[in-house]
């Protein structure tokens, strides 16, 4: 009687005045707001969460076959619906854990208030009574709502208001939710041990199949182990869990759920679990060669507002882009030229799908595997993606070259190749013996004094390309480098770790820039080939098709972002002007090598002391760039067959990097049949030239609109006419680089017409035919013809 009345008196004061703080240990994102009304002693939950949230599950991240890549999670569960539980599942876990579930409303009563008396004496909770709806609460409340410590604390805390708490929810959300509803989410969400969280995940780690297969021994199993994890794991401790399964069963034979005489049939059985616990790989270490585009999958979610943590509190599908023959065609590529083992080294390439308003990466890979053991070549660190190495070398003068075009150079227009060029104001050193102040830049090779643009692009040598630096300007090449895809090189701190490259590059003028003497990511890199390929249309790399979640519901469809970089009319003739590098430049011996008959603009690039070197190629239908750098804390020259560091470098772009690129294109469906697009043909000559024939024979007045109008200078000189009308231009002297402000000098005709030219005929021979026979006659006698 003591007992009871301790009770009565212990209820009513927590109900009096601890209510309220009970309540406050609830996590808001569980219960909502709670409202305690002293005098009425009412209380108001908002249970929406747990009545129609879903618990932590898997996300799967699939390639462009939908096959699985990686899996994701914080809690390994795959919820499935009423259906697909065995009923013997259902049954055992009634029996053991709530025999009057389909006849209470949620809460047992007379089970919590003999619970309570119990605890009162023991000072806390000894006796649990509660209610699968109860424990339906408090595992929702641990496993999905609590984000920290305390949360975690308050939702398993040992105290009677705590229990009042939970018994008033589970009310509730049986007036909510139909019993079968409440079932199926319980099994989905207390953990099963082993990993295992759900009832579909419990069945796959013990017994490698799915809840709807789950017979009568092994769903007793499984509802027995529910009481203590830890205690009763059937690979530590079987004998434990044995005996408690058989407890189990002998449950379901009281409660009718099997029949009392299969009853010692049943305990006679072994228990059957798998000789290992079947879990499921967590994280991108399970991708293989594919890790480094797993690790951007995710960091590319991010970026996007879709955090990892988001990922791994939910079940998402992720679609990505990733082709398993192109990636595996890239890694095999990479890894025959430059070896996993090889130290201080590595080769990395990014396949890009060129189109105009997409750009999926196709495949994302490095010679190193994808892994934690160092000594064995491997590594996790995003290679593939981020700033890296000491450069693209002679790559980056093909920014150099589109802003020649751009400023009215042709592919045809003769430019000098001095074999020295001193630079003033663009940096200093270089060569060796630079004056003070001056960037000095000498050719690795014997050129002719003058090539053409087209020839200057195959053959690559320095000198030209600094001397077009000069001309058009640094901070234009800049510009067009991050417009047509190195859009890292605006970030902040991306140079040494204050400015951005654009910025420094820019401020101190240095003309190294067109020699690409500054790291790189070879992702952007890659998608500037992809960029040139689509007309000079930029659209951002892109891993994902779609994502969506655990009820299939798109959350996120790629749409990337695209804008014109540069004009398509230059970049299709950059692309024409590129397309000699693998048929008579610096490639031509790789690519015969490989049997390569395609069309491909290219360019090769290696960086000063061969501590680097690259290669860029595409067509419409294939765009990549392979990039061999030091990847370790030692810099060092790298030297060819087989790639290392050493003494003194021989690496080359047009060498394993270029190799690399058409072993990868030739077993990539569809890459050899790409094309090149045609030309305007005014390309050739360039836009000063064009413009310079545009304006013979017109009026000066007319040339002369025309030209302010463009935001050009004028200055004319007259010249003996050629029959024209005084005033017609006759020819017009426009300069390469054609920048806005430039001087056009326009000669005119005077109006005169240029004086005849006296031409002297010889006199024709006075000789009749008979005196030229006679006279023909006495030579032959004189000299005996």
């Amino acid at each position: 009687m003591q007992t009871w009345k301790a009770l009565r008196n212990i209820v009513g004061a927590t109900l009096a005045a601890g209510l309220a703080s009970a309540i406050a240990l609830t996590p808001i994102a569980a219960v909502g707001a709670v409202v305690v009304d002293r005098t009425n002693a009412t209380m108001q939950s908002n249970l929406e969460d747990i009545t129609q949230g879903q618990a932590p599950g898997v996300t799967t991240i699939l390639d462009a076959n939908d096959e699985p890549i990686a899996w994701i999670y914080a809690q390994r569960r795959f919820e499935v619906p009423s259906d697909q539980i065995a009923q013997p599942m259902k049954d055992a876990i009634v029996a053991i854990e709530d025999r009057r579930f389909y006849e209470h409303n949620g809460v047992d009563i007379q089970g919590n208030l003999r619970a309570m008396a119990s605890n009162i004496f023991a000072g806390g909770i000894a006796q649990g009574a509660s209610t699968i709806d109860q424990q339906y609460v408090k595992n929702y409340l641990l496993f999905v709502t609590s984000k920290t410590e305390d949360e975690q604390a308050a939702a398993i805390e040992t105290s009677i208001p705590r229990k009042l708490r939970e018994m008033r929810m589970a009310s509730e959300i049986d007036a909510t939710l139909s019993k079968d509803e409440i079932l199926t989410r319980y099994l989905n969400l207390i953990p099963y041990g082993n990993g295992a969280f759900g009832i579909e995940a419990a069945a796959r780690t013990y017994f490698g199949i799915s809840a709807a297969e789950l017979s009568v021994p092994q769903a007793a199993m499984l509802a027995g182990i529910v009481q203590s994890t830890s205690a009763l794991n059937p690979y530590t401790n079987p004998d434990a869990t044995l005996q408690r399964r058989n407890t189990v069963l002998a449950a379901m034979a009281d409660v009718g759920s099997i029949q009392p005489a299969d009853l010692e049939a049943l305990q006679l059985e072994p228990l059957g679990v798998l000789e290992e616990p079947q879990g499921m790989p967590n994280g991108c270490i399970v991708a293989g060669s594919a890790g480094f585009f797993c690790d951007y999958v995710l960091q590319y979610l991010d970026e996007k507002g879709i955090s990892q943590d988001t990922l791994t509190s939910g079940a998402y599908t992720i679609r990505t882009t990733l082709e398993p023959a192109v990636q595996e065609a890239a890694v095999n590529a990479l890894q025959t030229y430059v070896s996993p083992q090889t130290q201080g080294v590595a080769e990395v390439m990014n396949i890009i799908e060129p189109g105009e308003d997409s750009r999926a990466i196709r495949a994302m890979a490095s010679s190193r595997n994808y892994g934690l053991d160092l000594e064995n070549g491997e590594t996790m660190l995003p290679q593939p993606s981020s700033l890296v190495g000491n450069g693209a070398g002679s790559v980056f003068k093909i920014f150099t070259a589109a802003a020649a075009l751009e400023a009215g150079y042709g592919l045809d227009t003769m430019i000098d190749v001095p074999r020295r060029y001193e630079a003033r104001g663009m940096g200093e050193g270089g060569a060796d013996n630079c004056p003070a102040g001056s960037y000095c830049v000498e050719n690795s090779g014997s050129y002719a004094s003058s090539m053409s643009l087209r020839d200057n692009l195959a053959q690559s040598p320095n000198t030209s390309f600094v001397k077009l630096l000069e001309e058009v300007g640094v901070e234009r090449v800049v510009d067009i480098s991050v417009a047509l895809g190195l859009r890292s090189y605006t970030d902040a701190g991306s140079f040494d770790g204050q400015a951005s490259v654009a910025d420094y590059v820019k401020e101190h003028n240095l003309g190294s820039y067109t020699l690409g003497p500054t790291a790189v990511n070879a992702l952007e890199l890659s998608n500037v080939a992809a960029t040139l390929a689509s007309e000079g249309r930029w659209c951002e790399p892109s891993p994902i098709r779609e994502v969506t979640d655990a009820d299939g519901n798109q959350v996120y469809l790629e749409t990337p972002a695209c804008e014109q970089a540069i004009d398509a009319e230059i970049a299709r003739a950059l692309a024409n002007g590129m397309g000699q590098d693998a048929t008579r430049g610096t490639a031509a011996d790789a690519a015969s090598a490989a049997g390569w008959q395609a069309q491909v603009a290219a360019k090769t690039g290696t960086t000063e002391s061969n501590q680097s070197a690259a290669f860029l190629g595409f067509n419409s239908n294939f765009a990549a760039a392979t990039y061999i750098y030091n990847d370790g804390t030692t810099i060092s020259p790298l030297c060819t067959s087989p790639v290392v560091q050493c003494s003194s470098g021989t690496l080359f772009g047009g060498g394993e990097p270029a190799r690399t690129w058409f072993m990868a294109a030739g077993n990539t469906a569809g890459a050899a049949s790409g094309t090149l697009p045609s030309m305007n043909e005014s390309f050739a000559q360039g836009a000063s030239a064009q413009l310079a024939r545009d304006l013979e024979g017109r009026t000066e007045e007319d040339a002369r609109r025309q030209l302010t109008a463009a935001g050009y200078r004028v200055s004319t000189q007259y010249q003996t006419g050629d029959g024209s009308t005084r005033g017609t231009v006759m020819r017009a002297a426009v300069p390469t680089p054609l920048q806005e402000g430039a001087t056009i000098t326009l000669y005119l005709s005077d109006g005169t017409s240029p004086r005849p030219t006296l031409t002297v005929q010889p006199d024709e021979p006075e000789f009749t035919q008979d005196e030229l026979d006679n006279l023909t006659q006495q030579l032959q006698e004189l000299f005996g013809f």
